[in-house]
């Protein structure tokens, strides 16, 4: 056997076992291998094993140290394309003014919503050119990108445009969907809006491959589901994925909706009841946590014990946006969930990797075995357990995306 490149002085390999999604316990059952080795060949991976039963050869040799190896993280749910800030909404925040409050009054979503708008292609790739860096030296090696700031129809195919400029300048493989945001603030003007995405929006989005999904906001003060079940079958009808952003704020029957249509998953959670836990965990959708919006919003956390408990798949993203997730870091973001929600370091990183792959329809991301792309991450530490432990300081020595080291 003969490969390119061989990885030793591994203290640790580490992957989920299979593909996902992982439900219940088996998120806590890891394939650990000690003083291992990788071979990679042409991007992909070679061979997996104990150093000592390598017996091919290899074109170059790469000692990482005695130090731990993991997949590359998968971060399913961000918004990394955006212009303007939400300092002025922070501080209002932290003077007591409720989020949903400033979000009616015409900030939050909005203020990113119009400074989005004013500014040029250009300008929203170089702005968020350093957000998608700053994730893959944090360990991402995929990465969902939500549209979703630019509201009208040519706003947002230039959202999606950007996305697309991004995919080519840089290493890790981006995702995009289309977001559905926020309506409008008239039931009639509402009402077009729908039919433009429905007709126009959406069928254009998918004639021209800029997403593979679709994700609406599903909230009291965003869409209801009824709005949103004729969004989903324009997108399902065109050959889209969907996603949502529901049960955040309010209980408001968005989950059910997802888990009836086969969503790939349904995000937030936070006021996730128990019969709702229950019923996502009788279902392949997987649940989505965003952790750094438990600490910035000051909300409760979604339930990720219990939904693991129950048997459900979970996911964790950062949710990278201006406004209720400025997190730029997706080991923070499994940190947070273990601190936060619940989660175990073992169910922490089978959510950050083969769970957010699924999350995303992807069954050839988030682990490492033979034949699939050679995306992992070399930790500073020889104990993977550092990558959900370390607080304040990037536990990733490494980050390497198709056999190719990319941060360091």
């Amino acid at each position: 056997m003969n490969a390119h490149l061989l990885m030793r002085g591994i203290s640790q390999f580490v992957t989920a076992k299979g593909p996902g999604p992982q439900h219940g316990a088996a998120m806590r059952d890891l394939s650990v291998v000690d003083d291992a080795a990788i071979a990679v060949s042409d991007g992909r991976i070679l061979w997996t094993g104990s150093a000592s039963a390598w017996s091919g050869d290899a074109d170059a040799i790469v000692d990482v140290g005695h130090r731990a190896v993991v997949p590359g993280l998968v971060d399913p749910h961000t918004h990394s394309v955006w212009a303007g800030d939400r300092l002025a909404d922070f501080e209002a925040r932290i003077s007591g003014v409720p989020y949903q409050k400033i979000l009616a009054a015409g900030g939050g979503i909005w203020s990113t919503i119009r400074a989005t708008a004013a500014a040029s292609k250009d300008e929203l790739l170089a702005l968020a050119r350093p957000r998608i860096d700053a994730l893959v030296r944090s360990g991402a090696t995929v990465i969902e990108v939500k549209s979703g700031y630019g509201f009208v129809s040519d706003k947002e195919l230039a959202m999606l445009e950007v996305i697309q400029c991004l995919s080519d300048t840089t290493p890790a493989r981006l995702v995009p969907t289309l977001l559905i945001h926020v309506p409008p603030k008239t039931a009639a003007d509402r009402v077009a809006y729908v039919s433009d995405v429905c007709r126009t929006l959406i069928p254009e989005v998918a004639r021209r491959s800029l997403a593979s999904a679709v994700d609406v906001f599903i909230e009291k003060e965003a869409w209801s589901v009824a709005d949103a079940e004729l969004i989903f079958a324009a997108a399902r009808e065109h050959g889209l994925a969907i996603k949502l952003h529901t049960e955040q704020f309010h209980r408001v029957g968005g989950l059910e909706l997802g888990l009836h249509l086969g969503a790939l998953s349904v995000d937030h959670l936070e006021a996730c009841s128990p019969e709702q836990v229950a019923t996502m965990a009788n279902s392949k959708t997987v649940a989505t946590i965003l952790p750094g919006v438990s600490l910035h919003l000051g909300l409760p956390p979604a339930p990720g014990r219990a939904l693991i408990d129950a048997g459900a798949a979970v996911a964790v993203g950062t949710d990278l946006n201006p406004g209720s997730s400025p997190l730029f870091s997706s080991s923070m973001a499994l940190a947070l969930a273990v601190r936060l929600n619940g989660l175990t370091a073992q169910e922490a990183l089978v959510a950050g990797t083969v769970n957010a792959a699924a999350a995303l329809g992807l069954s050839d991301a988030g682990r490492l075995e033979p034949g699939l792309p050679a995306d992992f991450l070399v930790l500073h530490s020889s104990d993977w357990r550092d990558l959900i432990y370390t607080l304040g300081s990037n536990p990733v020595r490494e980050v390497w995306i198709r056999g190719e080291k990319v941060a360091a």
